[in-house]
């Protein structure tokens, strides 16, 4: 059986946690695969513990440039392990030791070094859609359904979520999925500005691994710089530019570009 696109061509790099596997190329797109498919792909405590080292060891690998984060085998994530969930919730410290461990994944993910793309398949639900609403952009399969479901199970979404969903698409957007924990179609879902792209599956991933090469061949500062202004409030943004764009008269980023401009070639920028 071949390997799925996204694959092919990469080596594995171990992630000591069962269900989360990570893969490097040459190309410089880096893929990490939510896989429990028979359970849709479903996080237990392991994965959300896992993940933040699972991310240092996949940013650590040379020449990685961009991210790809997927499910396996058709969907996405169903969110959280309910059966784990429904156990955990039976000691409040226990719950309260989950939701660190859960919003430390997610943070861990939103400050990736570099561009992070959710390839979204089938369901994108609860934490799964959590995970992909902490990636930079998301590329969504038209069959895919996304949705945010606490409101169906009686959990308090903790802040650090709440908060980056109602960035991305708004307080009333954000409140309308949370207050109701509807399912989505992509296509809604891009209306409401929770998905970027929306494309046929036989599409889908090859244009996310065009989209992530296309990337590795752009200016790292300028992607790092984007990335620490958009990631604090817009008073704190000037602060975080400030050392990218010190670097920037410093480094030879723009040297190169303007030369590779001016003699109509593609910049090689350094990683």
């Amino acid at each position: 059986m071949s390997k799925p696109l996204l694959l092919q061509g990469r080596s594995a790099v171990p992630t000591d946690t069962e269900g989360l596997q990570a893969y490097v190329g040459p190309d410089g797109v880096a893929v990490l695969v939510l896989n429990r498919p028979h359970r849709r792909n479903a996080i237990t405590l392991a994965m959300w513990r896992g993940l933040p080292e699972a991310l240092t060891g996949i940013a650590e690998q040379p020449g990685v440039r961009a991210l790809l984060v997927t499910g396996a085998e058709g969907a996405f994530s169903a969110g959280a392990d309910i059966a784990e969930l429904s156990e955990t919730y039976g000691d409040p410290d226990r719950a309260d030791a989950y939701h660190a461990d859960n919003v430390a994944a997610e943070e861990a993910l939103a400050a990736f070094p570099h561009p992070t793309v959710a390839v979204v398949h089938g369901s994108c639900v609860g934490g799964g859609c959590q995970l992909a609403v902490a990636c930079d952009l998301r590329f969504a399969a038209v069959d895919a359904r996304l949705g945010i479901t606490p409101a169906k199970l009686g959990v308090v979404y903790p802040a650090v979520p709440t908060l980056r969903l109602a960035r991305l698409v708004g307080p009333g957007r954000a409140k309308l999925l949370l207050f109701s924990g509807e399912l989505v179609d992509a296509k809604r879902a891009a209306a409401l500005g929770l998905v970027d792209e929306v494309l046929p599956g036989v599409e889908l991933d090859a244009r996310a691994l065009d989209f992530a090469r296309l990337l590795t061949r752009r200016s790292p500062q300028t992607i790092g710089a984007v990335k620490a202004a958009l990631a604090v409030e817009p008073q704190d943004a000037a602060a975080a530019l400030a050392p990218w764009e010190r670097r920037s008269r410093e480094a030879p980023d723009v040297r190169e570009g303007l030369a590779a401009f001016l003699e109509r070639r593609e910049p090689r920028f350094q990683a």
